[in-house]
Protein backbone atom coordinates (compact mmCIF):
# COMPACT_ATOMS: atom_id res chain seq x y z
CA UNK A 1 0.00 0.00 0.00
CA UNK A 2 2.69 2.24 0.40
CA UNK A 3 3.61 2.47 -2.86
CA UNK A 4 0.29 3.82 -4.07
CA UNK A 5 0.67 7.07 -1.34
CA UNK A 6 2.56 9.22 -3.87
CA UNK A 7 -0.21 8.43 -6.25
CA UNK A 8 -2.85 9.32 -3.68
CA UNK A 9 -1.16 11.88 -2.43
CA UNK A 10 -1.24 13.67 -6.13
CA UNK A 11 -4.77 12.92 -6.69
CA UNK A 12 -5.83 14.58 -3.74
CA UNK A 13 -3.46 17.53 -4.32
CA UNK A 14 -4.95 17.92 -7.85
CA UNK A 15 -8.21 17.43 -6.39
CA UNK A 16 -8.15 20.13 -4.27
CA UNK A 17 -6.73 22.65 -6.54
CA UNK A 18 -9.50 22.23 -8.99
CA UNK A 19 -12.04 22.61 -6.18
CA UNK A 20 -10.09 25.70 -5.27
CA UNK A 21 -9.92 27.23 -8.77
CA UNK A 22 -13.13 26.43 -9.06
CA UNK A 23 -14.90 28.03 -6.51
CA UNK A 24 -12.46 31.15 -7.00
CA UNK A 25 -14.13 31.05 -10.09
CA UNK A 26 -17.81 31.22 -9.10
CA UNK A 27 -16.81 33.67 -6.22
CA UNK A 28 -14.97 36.57 -8.01
CA UNK A 29 -16.05 35.94 -11.74
CA UNK A 30 -18.66 38.02 -13.71
CA UNK A 31 -22.61 36.92 -13.44
CA UNK A 32 -23.76 38.70 -16.54
CA UNK A 33 -25.03 35.37 -18.00
CA UNK A 34 -27.39 37.43 -20.91
CA UNK A 35 -24.50 39.19 -22.65
CA UNK A 36 -24.66 39.36 -26.63
CA UNK A 37 -20.91 38.68 -26.43
CA UNK A 38 -20.89 35.63 -25.25
CA UNK A 39 -23.24 33.96 -27.69
CA UNK A 40 -20.50 35.23 -30.26
CA UNK A 41 -17.78 32.31 -31.36
CA UNK A 42 -14.40 33.86 -30.89
CA UNK A 43 -11.87 34.57 -33.55
CA UNK A 44 -9.16 35.86 -32.18
CA UNK A 45 -10.68 38.98 -31.29
CA UNK A 46 -11.59 39.52 -35.15
CA UNK A 47 -15.03 39.77 -35.92
CA UNK A 48 -17.05 36.79 -36.30
CA UNK A 49 -17.41 35.92 -39.94
CA UNK A 50 -20.00 33.74 -40.36
CA UNK A 51 -21.72 30.92 -38.79
CA UNK A 52 -19.61 29.18 -36.04
CA UNK A 53 -20.96 25.31 -37.82
CA UNK A 54 -18.89 25.83 -41.11
CA UNK A 55 -18.03 22.74 -42.38
CA UNK A 56 -14.18 21.96 -43.15
CA UNK A 57 -12.52 19.68 -46.04
CA UNK A 58 -11.95 15.87 -44.97
CA UNK A 59 -8.55 16.98 -46.26
CA UNK A 60 -7.72 19.21 -43.07
CA UNK A 61 -8.91 16.57 -40.61
CA UNK A 62 -6.63 13.98 -42.44
CA UNK A 63 -3.44 15.73 -42.65
CA UNK A 64 -4.10 16.30 -38.25
CA UNK A 65 -4.89 12.67 -38.10
CA UNK A 66 -1.57 12.28 -40.10
CA UNK A 67 0.38 14.39 -38.21
CA UNK A 68 -0.67 13.05 -34.84
CA UNK A 69 -0.27 9.35 -35.96
CA UNK A 70 3.69 10.54 -37.11
CA UNK A 71 4.45 12.83 -34.01
CA UNK A 72 3.57 10.24 -31.90
CA UNK A 73 5.20 7.49 -33.59
CA UNK A 74 8.63 9.71 -33.60
CA UNK A 75 8.24 10.55 -30.07
CA UNK A 76 8.98 6.71 -29.62
CA UNK A 77 12.48 7.03 -30.82
CA UNK A 78 13.47 9.30 -27.90
CA UNK A 79 13.54 5.96 -25.44
CA UNK A 80 15.54 4.15 -28.22
CA UNK A 81 18.04 7.27 -28.63
CA UNK A 82 18.47 7.11 -24.37
CA UNK A 83 19.37 3.49 -24.55
CA UNK A 84 21.11 3.01 -27.56
CA UNK A 85 24.27 1.89 -26.33
CA UNK A 86 22.93 -0.31 -23.95
CA UNK A 87 20.65 -2.18 -27.10
CA UNK A 88 23.14 -2.57 -29.43
CA UNK A 89 22.96 -3.72 -32.82
CA UNK A 90 19.78 -5.43 -32.51
CA UNK A 91 18.22 -2.32 -31.01
CA UNK A 92 19.94 -0.09 -33.85
CA UNK A 93 17.98 -2.65 -36.06
CA UNK A 94 14.69 -2.73 -34.44
CA UNK A 95 14.69 1.08 -34.66
CA UNK A 96 15.80 0.44 -38.43
CA UNK A 97 12.36 -1.26 -39.22
CA UNK A 98 10.52 1.18 -37.28
CA UNK A 99 11.70 4.07 -39.34
CA UNK A 100 11.14 2.15 -42.45
CA UNK A 101 7.50 1.17 -41.39
CA UNK A 102 7.04 5.16 -40.73
CA UNK A 103 8.87 6.06 -44.23
CA UNK A 104 6.79 3.18 -46.39
CA UNK A 105 3.43 4.94 -43.98
CA UNK A 106 4.52 8.45 -45.47
CA UNK A 107 5.18 7.37 -49.25
CA UNK A 108 1.77 5.84 -48.93
CA UNK A 109 0.16 8.83 -47.69
CA UNK A 110 1.65 10.91 -49.96
CA UNK A 111 1.23 8.97 -53.22
CA UNK A 112 -2.56 8.64 -52.33
CA UNK A 113 -2.66 12.23 -52.22
CA UNK A 114 -3.33 12.31 -48.40
CA UNK A 115 -0.63 15.35 -47.92
CA UNK A 116 -2.39 17.74 -51.10
CA UNK A 117 -4.08 20.25 -50.69
CA UNK A 118 -5.99 21.27 -53.63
Amino acid sequence: MTTWYPVAVTLLVAGVIVGVMCTINMLVGPKRAGAAVKSEAFECGNAPSGSAWGRFSVRFYLTAILFLIFDVEVIFLYPWAVELRYLGMFGFVEALIFIAILCVGLVYAWERGALDWD
